[in-house]
């Protein structure tokens, strides 16, 4: 990673964490006291042991009150260390929570290109990631990393005011070494960490990816196939972790020599000192305390900064999901979409998912208010691409699109999907209870509402039946529940949120012939007075629409009411003639 990134990384965090400055103060108070009461440790032991050196003087007494502050001045660097870990803990949390839930609502208000292209268990496995990752660089770098050089600087001063200046210069030039040589090994490693993180990421996605097609791994006999692929990932993950320990191994024994090498060379000049009888036992005693007190946070001191370094280029994987840009906006002039009769107007729409790519050419038609339209033909005509953007999923790449004379670019989208419902094609349903998925279109309803929309979706019956009723789980998407059952909980909780507009994507696809007629005529009773736009496949769920687009190729190639097309005996008949005696009815 890039120092650029890191410091990137870094302002991304701090905003977060200075919402809070009174407690990071208070937290940098305590951690100077405590850092005080440290250094001060080995001066008083100092003054303790010549008191009890017979060489010094000719009478030997207990040195009491310099014990007791020995004593009290470890108990004051400990208090202050816990007051200030305590202090510091809502800041920590806190930020770890703004950030996720942060990043949470960002990606629910990125596009829905996003979306079809994004891996989840590697969005999983980054926030995750990132959020310890957060949790372990406000905890050590402002607590050990900090401490570390502020406690250097109060030993080199210390050194210097009281002895020859080559104590503080080796002091100063082994941490100094210590610190370049970590550097550089540091960033040597951190290739190996990627390459991990990278393949932890790509392997967990297609374990994931896997476990959802859990029924499709089985309809073709490819477990062997699915678990060759992630062992195969895994086994990337694998070289660059042994590479990582090996590494960690170098450096380790590299700062072991340097802290050796430091340690010995004040140790003989501490040891000169006293036998040439320019140092007492006491300065001896001073100077150890102080080295093991120095390096041996030093020591750990790598061990942070390499986790540091490791914490950043989590948190680096997670704030590019912040960075994300929104490829759908609110203007900051967008005003609340005001229903009158709910009358829906394409004007002239043309729509490229990408540049090379044409789904929609020239689409001009119009719904009045109260009516059902219904938009029918081949897969891939572009039936669907007219929903997305109704509901505001992508703009036209040219063109508009209007509700009551509203231009739906010019308003809210909160507004504007509030007023929309949609039962899609592919219903998805939340690893929760079915009362939970049903009452999901209108959270604060009540549980008669929520029973009377299972009602009127023919499906409260089959619930009623059930060992647990209401509360019975529909596992993870679903998948408990055929696709029948799945798409009439679509439809009672899309009734439940009673919109203005009513969208139903192939609602009665995955229906048996019993089912999708009763369901047809309670959707022909809720969607009266209301705004109908049906997607559908087959044409006689929509022989009663008030009128009927007929799509090729992402352009409108007829329209009309269902005898009118008949008559004209163009592509809708031909596909009504297909349906009703082709060969695909037997």
């Amino acid at each position: 990673m890039k120092s650029s990134q890191d410091w990137q990384a870094i302002r991304s965090l701090l905003p977060y964490v200075w919402q809070y400055k009174t407690r990071v103060i208070l937290a940098l108070v305590l951690l100077c006291l405590a850092k005080v009461a440290n250094v001060s440790v080995p001066l008083v032991l100092k003054g303790a042991v010549d008191a009890l050196d017979p060489q010094l003087q000719d009478v030997i007494y207990l040195p009491v009150i310099l014990l007791i502050a020995y004593g009290l001045l470890r108990l004051a660097s400990t208090v202050f260390n816990e007051l200030r870990d305590a202090l510091f803990a809502k800041v920590i949390y806190s930020s770890v929570r703004h950030i996720a839930g942060n990043i949470f609502s960002h990606l629910h208000r990125l596009s829905l290109r996003f979306h079809l292209q994004r891996q989840t268990g590697g969005i999983s496995r980054d926030i995750e990631r990132g959020s310890r990752g957060i949790t372990f660089l406000l905890n050590f770098m402002i607590f050990n990393i900090l401490p570390t050089l502020v406690e250097i600087a109060l030993v080199t001063i210390i050194l210097l005011s009281q002895y020859d200046s080559i104590f503080a210069i080796i002091t100063t030039g082994t941490t100094l070494v210590f610190i370049i040589f970590t550097l550089i090994i540091t960033e040597w490693r951190m290739r190996f960490r990627r390459a991990m993180n990278e393949m932890d990421s790509a392997a967990n996605n297609q374990a994931i990816d896997s476990l959802i097609n859990y029924e499709t791994v089985k309809y073709f006999s490819n477990e062997a196939f699915e678990a060759s692929r992630y062992d195969s990932k895994l086994a990337v993950w694998e070289k660059s972790a042994i590479r990582n320990q090996t590494s960690l191994a170098v450096m380790n024994m590299g700062q072991g020599f340097i802290i050796a090498a430091g340690l010995t060379a004040l140790m003989l000049l501490a040891g000169k000192g006293v036998v040439d009888g320019e140092m007492t036992i006491g300065d001896l005693v001073l100077v150890n305390a102080y080295l093991l007190q120095l390096y041996l946070p030093l020591g750990f001191l790598g061990y942070i900064y390499r986790e540091i370094r490791h914490a950043l280029a989590d948190m680096e994987r997670m704030f590019d999901l912040l960075n994300q840009g929104e490829e759908i906006n609110d203007r900051n002039d967008a005003t609340t979409l005001a229903i009158t009769e709910g009358h829906i107007r394409f004007n002239h729409v043309d729509f490229d998912y990408e540049p090379d790519r044409s789904i929609l050419k020239q689409i001009d038609f119009e719904v009045p208010g109260g009516q059902k339209i219904a938009i029918v033909g081949a897969s891939g005509s572009g039936k669907s691409t007219l929903v997305r953007l109704l509901f505001r999923f992508y703009d036209p790449t040219s063109g508009s699109i209007e509700i009551d004379g509203q231009n739906i670019r010019h308003v809210t989208q909160q507004s504007l999907r509030q007023v929309i419902g949609v039962v899609p094609q592919d219903t998805v349903l939340f690893n929760d209870s079915l009362f939970y998925n049903i009452q999901y279109g209108c959270p604060e309803a009540s549980p008669e509402a929520v029973i009377k929309a299972a009602r009127q979706a023919h499906i409260h019956e089959f619930i009623s039946s059930l060992p647990h009723g209401y509360n019975t789980l529909v596992g993870e998407r679903g998948l408990k529940l055929s696709g029948g059952e799945k798409q009439r909980i679509a439809i009672a909780r899309t009734l439940l949120k009673n919109p203005s507009i009513l969208v139903f994507d192939e609602a009665t696809s995955a229906l048996d012939s019993h089912s999708e007629n009763a369901i047809a005529q309670q959707l022909i009773q809720i969607s009266q007075h209301k705004t109908t736009l049906v997607i559908a496949h087959r044409l006689s769920t929509v022989v009663d629409a008030d009128n009927i687009l007929v799509m090729k190729d992402g352009q409108i190639i007829e329209q009309g009411s269902h005898q009118n097309l008949l008559d004209r005996k163009g592509h809708y008949a031909d596909m009504w003639k297909l349906q009703n005696h082709g060969p695909q009815n037997f």
